[in-house]
This record gives structure tokens, sequence and C-alpha cells, in this order.
């Protein structure tokens, strides 16, 4: 049974072969996403390669953005009560940014995802003198956190910038902008002419407050839990996962829910009952996907992580329901989704086609949580790989660009590929004699045999 919720599998040192690769996509993988805070573009070079040459799916490239980070020469172990100078400018250890002049005595620094609690009880020589509130350990890369403080941290890093231009030489299909704030971060990504799509994370206070702004200037969203909970009080971590979630589905954007969601498992075969409940609940809200990060990154049972994900998702996915509100015109294809979805419940359909070149006819339909299977036949391969991560959706890749009736065009080629039968009732839509953009303006409800009779010669 093909599962409707997507996954995406971070690749690290633990899936880091071709071998393992084939494995995690036999599992259930849907996309492959590379986290540029480890390794470097020979290695992310690599990972690209063996994942096309495994299946068509999507490679999201997640980049730091405005993402503070520790740098340590060496690995230091401090205690409760103990104090350590950490400067901007290639110290012993050091931020990753500088923003010491807004920085002011007795504001908290969290560190490691909030596991190691300090705060600043003296600036001096651009360096701030931190107490630790707690035992922990320093070592290269950890995340730092500064809780309801707004710091003019560039958007993108010279790193940054050089993934950026690898992810355009490479034609990746999403980049993934960590710590996104508002509209402006995202901007600033597409400005360098990134032709796939961006992913904005909201991991902050910041990005929370805007993100209806965000939404509309983005792909699509990564709920990321993890520093989202360090930033903000985790208690409110569920309710806003659920608001976030029924704002993407509400406008047809793509919506993924991330972070510790089988952590148990990187060092376990099996998950706790309240990891699966997670699992679950993050699809019962509406997530179009799911990722594993340390579990496949560098966890012992990557696949047995896919797999339980994939088993949750064929257990409970048959729950989800549409939190779509509201019948506001937007566009045609918004309309038209909306009487795909009255006609899915009334009448007995086995399969909805949408002809798309752009995807985006394919979401809007799909943010109704129908029953039926739909299968999105486009011409780009680009965005078939994209439309990988869709809810529900199996993209189809068909250039039916050049026919003269598409529709019997896509039903043949459907046919031949075993993804439609003759006796099925099927709902098609595509956008007829229009330049029109998010103009899916027509519906044809057909019995393939009856199609394909009436299309031969």
């Amino acid at each position: 049974m093909l599962k409707k919720t997507k996954i995406i599998c971070t690749v690290g040192p633990a899936s880091a072969s071709k071998q393992v690769i084939e494995k995690m996509f036999r599992a259930g993988m849907n996309g492959a996403r590379i986290n540029t805070a480890y390794g470097n573009l020979v290695q992310y070079r690599s990972t690209i390669e063996m994942v096309r040459e495994i299946a068509d799916i999507p490679v999201i490239i997640d980049i730091k953005g405005p993402e503070i980070r520790l740098k340590a020469s060496k690995q230091k172990v401090l205690s409760k009560g103990d104090v350590l100078d950490v400067g901007f400018n290639g110290e012993e250890v050091c931020f990753n940014h500088d923003f010491y002049d807004e920085m002011s005595v007795d504001d908290v620094i969290l560190i490691d995802n909030g596991k190691i609690r300090t705060h600043v009880v003296e600036k001096k020589d651009q360096k701030l003198r931190l107490m630790f509130h707690n035992s922990g350990v320093i070592e290269d890369g950890k995340g730092v956190n500064i809780p309801n403080k707004h710091l003019s941290v560039p958007t993108l890093s010279e790193r940054d910038l050089e993934i950026v231009n690898f992810a355009k030489k490479h034609d990746v299909e999403y980049i993934a902008l960590s710590f996104t704030r508002n509209a402006k971060d995202v901007e600033n990504l597409s400005h360098h002419k990134f032709e796939g799509g961006i992913i904005a994370k909201i991991e902050n206070s910041e990005g929370v407050q805007n993100v209806a702004e965000i939404i509309e200037a983005a792909n699509g969203i990564m709920v990321a839990r993890g520093d989202l909970g360090v930033e903000i009080e985790p208690e409110k971590v569920p309710l806003v996962q659920k608001s976030l979630i029924k704002l993407c589905n509400q406008w047809g954007k793509l919506v993924v829910t991330a972070t510790e969601m089988l952590e148990s498992m990187v060092h376990q075969p099996i998950p706790t009952r309240a990891e699966v409940s997670d699992v679950a609940n993050a699809m019962l809200d509406g997530s179009d996907a799911i990722m594993l990060s340390g579990e496949t990154a560098m966890g012992e049972y990557p696949i047995e992580a896919i797999k339980m994900m994939t088993r949750i998702a064929n257990e409970n996915e048959k729950a989800v329901k549409s939190n779509v509100e509201g019948a506001h015109f937007i566009n045609v294809s918004d309309t038209v989704s909306r009487a795909i979805q009255d006609i899915c419940q009334s009448m007995p359909i086995d399969k909805v086609i949408t002809l798309t070149r752009s995807g985006y006819t394919a979401r809007m339909i799909t943010r109704f949580k129908l029953a039926q299977p739909i299968i999105a036949v486009t011409p780009e391969i680009k965005v078939k790989k994209q439309l990988e991560l869709i809810f529900g959706v199996q993209p189809v890749l068909i250039n039916y660009l050049g026919e003269k009736d598409r529709i019997s065009a896509v039903a043949n080629q459907l046919c031949e590929m075993r993804l439609l039968t003759d006796i099925e009732t099927v709902l098609f839509t595509a956008a007829e004699r229009t330049t029109m953009k998010h103009a899916s303006n027509s519906i044809e409800i057909h019995k393939i045999e009856e199609l394909r009779k009436f299309a031969s010669p």
C-alpha cells in the first residue's frame, strides 16, 4: 500500500553509501536532506549523485542562514558556576556571527538545544563572559539560542552563498533556510536566482510571529521543533505546530514537521510509545511530510526508523481530515479544487488526475485530504520531484504539451504504466484554453474504458 505521508531522511555518516540509501528508499524515503552544518561540498555532491542514481526524489539542502553556532578549537567540559569567555573573531571559543553590540549583561544564552543554560555576566574586549547554570560539554558546531532577542545577523553567510551556488549548479530541488525570521529572509535567498523551492524553517518566536508573510513568500515551511522548543516555551510548541500546519494547508503550501520524531531510535531498534504518538499526531495535524534527522544521519537503525514511520503512516493517515476553512475566492485553481472535494465526496470516483506544469493545482487539491489517490502528471522533471513531498500525491512525468487531446493521451500512458485500469472512474482536471497562472479551469469525469474508445481513431 502506498502511504500518503511523505518521509524526508537526513543523509549522514550512518547512511552515506549507495547501498544504505537504496534501502532507505525502498523502506519509504521520499526525499533526501543534506545538513550543511556538517560536511563539505565534495560530500554533498556525492550524496546528490547517489540519490539520483537510485530514484527521482528531491534533494533538500539545509543551509544555516541566520543560525548561531559555536566554533571551538577543542572540547571543553564546564560545570555549574564556571565562567567562559566567548569571542567573535576566531578565538578558541567563539560565535559564528558578530552580535556583540546587541548583547547586554544578564541576557540568557542557551547552548546545544537548550541543554546548557548560561547568562552574560560581563562584556569586555569584544568578548562575552558567560556563567554556566549547569554542567555541559562545549564543542565545535553546537547550536546557540538567544530567546526574545532580535539580532541583526545577515540572512546568508559567505558559506551559505557558496552552498546556494552549489545548489544552483546541481539543480537541487529545495533549499531549507534555517531560522527564517520574516519574508525578507526568504526574498534575500530568492534574489540569488535559486530556481528550486524554498522551505522556510520556523525555529524562533520571530518566525512564528511573522509566519503568514513567510508562508506567502516561501514554497513551504518546516516546523523545526528542536530550536523552536528552546526559543519559546516548550508547552506552547504543540499548538504552534497545529496552527502553522493549518495555515500551510489553507494556502496549499508544503509543510514538514521535523526534529526528534523517533529520537530514541538513534540507539535502539524500536521507538517509545510517546514518539509513535508524536509522529501520528503530526500526520493527523495535516503535515505533508515528516522528517528524520539524527535517526538516519548518525543512528544505528536508519532503515528501521523509516520502516517504523511507514507503518505509523499506513495505520493512522486514513484518519487524516481536511482542516481547510472558508470559501473566499483565491483563484481559479482554488475554486476548482473545492469543487473536486465536493465531487469526490458525493460520487464514486476511483482516482483524481491533475495535469500540472507548476504543481500548484496538485497542492490545492491534496489539502482537502481526499480518500482517493491523486496522480499529478507533469512534463517538468523538477516539478515531478518537488511533488514527491506533497501528501497523497503520486507524481508522474509525462510530456503531454504537444498532444491535441491531452486528457486522452495521459489516460493512455497511465494505463500503459498500469496506474489506471479500464474499469476505473476517474476525475481529470487541467488548464484548457488559458494562459493564466493558477488556472486549472476544467473538470472531466470519465470511465477509462469509454474515454479510450472515444479517443480511438
